[in-house]
């Protein structure tokens, strides 16, 4: 394990997912944030957009023409942006973070049915997903990462089990998603204006989700899964429920040893399923601020349906978060570093 400072600098940082692994990479012990760019706050200092980060820094934002080189770089642009700009940003550091949806998939024509055409297609493939509980091992050797998006990693986390141990009868997935405000990003909109948003529980997306496609791409099997995003007033969290039948003859025990098997020596994952308090399932209050994914279920026994809940925060283990325990995991560094916040009660 190398304990050598390495620095990072973070372009987009003005945005919630950017300023967000900023907030993290200012308590690692081992990273040195060198630079952060916005093109509509250059010359402000953090505090200005970021107001959490009072007293813990003292970086200003520049442009990102004033980018200098790095031992990493982390990209946090509108969709797209890192795409047409690929070989600016890969010539600043040997190592990559995107947190954008520009080089998440691997096949061409599932980018093509949720995105339209890539600029640089000969690239898909080249960055490893950087979700680890997934793809641990081909993290340690990575030096160009995409981010998963937040909705994808609830539903990748909640499910992948199941599948990968066969729980799971052949047949759709039916995911429902309720999605804080903050997924939306930091840019405003007529939808997030606080008249609209505030009290609203709005169906936005109620079928062809982009994050349909990492799901897909990332499942054992590749089947058949429909998601329904509906949007909240809650400023933080993501939560997932699934619906699917169990192989007949299987049980709940089924279900416990598939999420043991796969998730036993994870850190961040947590099996929630309580049979009394008011804590019973997951609750994405309970994980804002955390890189912790609460993982729980609850089988209808005389029809076999199984009912999957994941709750996380959206910016952290939905976003900055996983992007630096995969970054941990690949310099050598305890997986958990900087990531250890618990959340609060109440």
């Amino acid at each position: 394990m190398s304990a050598e400072k390495k620095t990072v600098s973070i372009v987009g940082a003005s945005g919630y997912a950017g300023g967000e692994f900023l907030r993290l990479a200012l308590s690692h012990p081992y990273l040195e944030v060198k630079q952060v760019t916005s093109r509509r706050f250059a010359g402000e200092p953090v505090a200005f957009v970021h107001p959490n980060l009072r007293g813990r820094t003292n970086l200003k934002f520049i442009p990102p023409e004033k980018l200098e080189p790095a031992d990493i770089l982390v990209l946090s642009l509108p969709h797209g942006v890192f795409a047409q700009e690929f070989d600016r940003y890969a010539d600043l550091a040997p190592i990559l973070i995107d947190l954008s949806a520009d080089f998440r998939l691997k096949d061409l024509d599932l980018y093509r049915k949720y995105y339209g055409e890539h600029p640089r297609p000969e690239l898909l493939g080249r960055f490893v997903y950087a979700l680890p509980e997934l793809y641990r091992e081909r993290l340690k050797e990575a030096d160009w990462m995409a981010g998963a998006g937040c909705n994808a990693t609830a539903t990748l986390l909640g499910l992948y089990p199941l599948l990968k141990g066969g729980v799971l009868k052949p047949g759709p997935i039916f995911v429902t998603l309720l999605i804080s405000t903050s997924a939306a990003g930091a840019e405003p909109s007529p939808a997030s204006h606080h008249p609209e948003r505030a009290g609203s529980i709005r169906v936005y997306k109620p079928t062809g989700h982009r994050h349909t496609a990492e799901v897909v791409e990332n499942l054992p099997g590749k089947p058949e899964v429909y998601l329904t995003a509906i949007a909240t007033d809650r400023v933080r969290g993501i939560l997932m429920t699934a619906q699917a039948f169990l192989q007949d003859g299987w049980s709940e025990r089924d279900v416990w040893q598939a999420y043991r098997e796969a998730y036993g020596g994870e850190p961040f994952i947590r099996i929630v399923k309580q049979k009394k308090g008011i804590h019973r399932y997951p609750d994405p209050r309970f994980v804002q601020g955390t890189n912790y994914a609460d993982i729980g279920f609850e089988l209808e026994e005389d029809t076999g349906r199984l009912v999957v809940m994941t709750a996380i925060d959206n910016l952290v283990k939905g976003t900055a978060g996983h992007a630096l325990q995969a970054l941990n995991i690949r310099m050598g560094w305890p997986e958990t570093l900087g990531l250890d916040f618990p959340g609060l009660h109440p």
